[in-house]
């Protein structure tokens, strides 16, 4: 090429429109949906096994829409446990959320409050982490909510679908067929990525220690000392960091 020759142009950046970044977060959901999937199927199995009828099953899949509450509060229902046991078993163990909100307040506190509760109610664990690892790789993302939403979107249609097919097929699906197995293991495949900073490890390993001591407790309440183990080790732990890092 001659100096004369002017140098090529560069190659512009491809424009991103809210549809591109809607389908964007299905793509990025999606390779999970099969482990989302598993576990709609076990809790709908264990709402009807656990003695809700059918409207009761479907109004809580769809109003409730949180696994780890329902399968929670499924066995305290059954045992007759006081509704406030319950209640607060639920709210604990979705505590997380609240964590999750302070996350995402930045870019959600521009919408409206029905706006606002309508991403709260869609937002869920892997929803959430796939937002928070596209904002740490590209934190100029355009129309980051599109994509949030269509994660979000993948993960409820999946959670639903999962759901509602254990619900009708409880009855010829066993509950020992390997599904919570396989839930299981696309948690953990999300959760040891994750398992890079202190705090999160120090939440995990002491939910986990809690987990297995308290085991024996009644009404499952081991599940619950478990999730306040686990949240009171993270803060912790991410406090002492904190300190450390301001005293440097």
């Amino acid at each position: 090429m001659s100096s004369a020759e002017p140098a090529p142009a560069p190659l512009a950046a491809p424009i991103v429109t809210p549809r591109d970044a809607f389908w964007h977060g299905v793509r990025d959901l999606a390779p999970v949906t099969p482990g989302v999937l598993a576990w709609g199927i076990v809790t709908g199995i264990a709402m009807v096994q656990w003695g809700l009828t059918l409207p009761e099953a479907f109004g809580m899949t769809l109003l409730a829409y949180a696994g780890s509450a329902q399968l929670a509060a499924l066995p305290l229902m059954a045992a007759a446990a006081p509704v406030w046991i319950v209640a607060l078993t639920a709210v604990v163990v979705n505590l997380r959320f609240v964590i999750y909100s302070f996350a995402l307040r930045p870019d959600f506190r521009e919408r409206s409050r029905s706006a606002r509760l309508a991403l709260g109610y869609f937002t869920g664990d892997i929803t959430f982490l796939k937002y928070a690892t596209l904002m740490e790789k590209q934190p100029g993302y355009p129309h980051r909510i599109a994509y949030f939403c269509g994660s979000a979107a993948c993960n409820w249609v999946g959670w639903q679908v999962g759901s509602i097919a254990g619900i009708l097929g409880a009855g010829f699906i066993r509950r020992d067929a390997g599904l919570d197995l396989a839930g299981t293991l696309a948690l953990v495949a999300l959760v040891v990525p994750l398992c890079t900073r202190i705090p999160v490890v120090a939440g995990v390993a002491t939910a986990g220690a809690v987990s297995v001591l308290a085991r024996g407790l009644p009404l499952k309440l081991g599940l619950l000392a478990a999730v306040i183990g686990g949240i009171a080790a993270a803060m912790l732990a991410d406090a002492l960091a904190a300190r450390r890092k301001a005293r440097a």
